[in-house]
């Protein structure tokens, strides 16, 4: 069978993945994207359907040219024409947007009204992939695609979440693309993708009758929630934890979080004692060798140089970005917290990540729009009762389970962050 995949946003996970996997393959006869920076789609065009992409391994970058690539952008009268056809065409669809906000955002031209009409009156079977980072996102395109549709979905069509560990950039800075000699997206375009070689994919397993996805690379498991909890409160948590106590000591870059031992025995610490020790309670009924104490083991040691991979180039500032949804009560810092005091552990170790990430918004008051009331000069004094104003100000009154345990972790960890600063 020989199959069309249809994407919508060409950002380095699309590029990088999906369309770099589908190229591999050799099983697709078209590949479309549908992208609305006119002027990357007009750069792609001129170069004949060839972008490249640079890929990070473990001791160099290996740049990787892909072509016979179909670039449209919808907001062209034409271009929405000939992306209706591939969209009726196409057996793999692909959405890899900002958010699962923007499935809808522009109404009867949104990326769901789209799909809808390329899944009426078909018989060709279709899988389409969600990677927005939300474990629902799949449940949620299906039923704004079932609510236009106005019947049932298909059974040739099936939904599919991802799990998608592979870290990448758009690098936009001129003297960096220079100097780490990487190749820019096309000519005329001043950006280059970077994304690295991690290519260990986890979707939603396939169930349509004798049906197999042209791209065969991606891992497929029954229950993808343990492992969607796995990135958050595993590759996500520490990352965030990592990037804290970074910001926290003055490092610029990821790769020489590597080289302060403190930091990294307490990242290594919150991802095995913490994290890994409750996910194993959690899933060991799974007999899955992730939820092991070598698999996770294994899966944190792998991440922790992964995360600090020179080739990568990853900047501080960039994986410390917005602390107030990294810090929200049900995300990666006091998601993993909270789930860690669920199965009886202290999560001293997360706790120094929660205050190193409120700590970096006390730093950009402006920034952050943060009240007057809650700047504190000084983040090894801040009193238990402003520490709780500020975390119930990041929170916005949304309280989290054991919340007051999860103060005073926060709070008991003042003294220990100071430490780092003298390590």
């Amino acid at each position: 069978m020989r199959h069309c995949l249809t994407g919508f946003g060409f950002g380095p996970i699309q590029a990088g993945l999906f369309v770099a996997e589908a190229w591999r393959s050799g099983r697709f006869d078209r590949i479309v994207i549908s992208e609305v920076d006119a002027a990357l789609v007009e750069a792609i065009r001129k170069n004949r359907g060839r972008y490249s992409i640079n890929i990070a391994h473990s001791d160099r970058i290996e740049v990787r040219h892909i072509d016979g690539i179909e670039l449209l952008n919808p907001n062209n009268p034409d271009d929405h024409t000939r992306l209706s056809e591939a969209l009726s065409q196409s057996t793999e669809m692909v959405t890899s947007l900002p958010s699962v906000s923007f499935f809808t955002a522009g109404d009867s031209r949104s990326v769901a009204a789209r799909i809808t009409d390329g899944l009426r009156n078909r018989s060709l079977p279709a899988v389409v992939y969600t990677a927005e980072n939300n474990n629902h996102a799949a449940e949620i395109l299906q039923d704004q695609v079932g609510s236009r549709l106005g019947a049932a979905i298909p059974p040739t069509v099936q939904f599919l979440n991802t799990v998608i560990g592979k870290m990448s950039q758009v690098v936009s800075d001129p003297a960096v693309i220079r100097q780490m000699n990487l190749v820019p997206i096309a000519p005329g375009i001043d950006k280059a993708f970077l994304v690295e070689a991690f290519n260990r994919i986890l979707v939603t397993r396939t169930t349509i009758p004798s049906f197999r996805p042209g791209i065969d690379v991606f891992v497929e498991k029954d229950d993808l929630l343990p492992f969607e909890e796995a990135k958050l409160f595993g590759h996500n948590a520490i990352h965030a934890l990592l990037a804290y106590l970074a910001a926290f000591k003055g490092l610029t870059r990821m790769t020489e979080v590597a080289g302060d031992r403190r930091i990294m025995e307490i990242a290594r610490r919150a991802f095995l004692d913490e994290s890994g020790a409750a996910l194993e309670r959690k899933y060991a009924r799974m007999g899955d060798g992730l939820f092991t104490a070598d698999g996770y083991r294994a899966y944190a040691e792998d991440l922790l140089a992964r995360i600090t991979n020179p080739w990568l180039n990853d900047t501080v500032e960039r994986a410390a970005r917005d602390p107030l949804r990294k810090l929200a009560p049900n995300d990666r810092i006091f998601g993993t917290m909270s789930l860690v005091l669920e199965y009886g552990i202290e999560p001293r170790n997360m706790a120094l990540g929660a205050l190193a990430g409120l700590i970096s918004i006390l730093r950009q008051p402006q920034a952050h729009q943060l009240p007057d009331s809650l700047r504190y000069p000084d983040p090894g004094s801040i009193p238990e009762s402003g520490l709780q104003a500020l975390l119930q100000w990041v929170w916005r009154g949304r309280m989290p389970d054991r919340v007051e345990h999860l103060f005073k972790c926060v709070f008991d960890a003042q003294d220990r962050l100071m430490g780092l600063l003298v390590s």
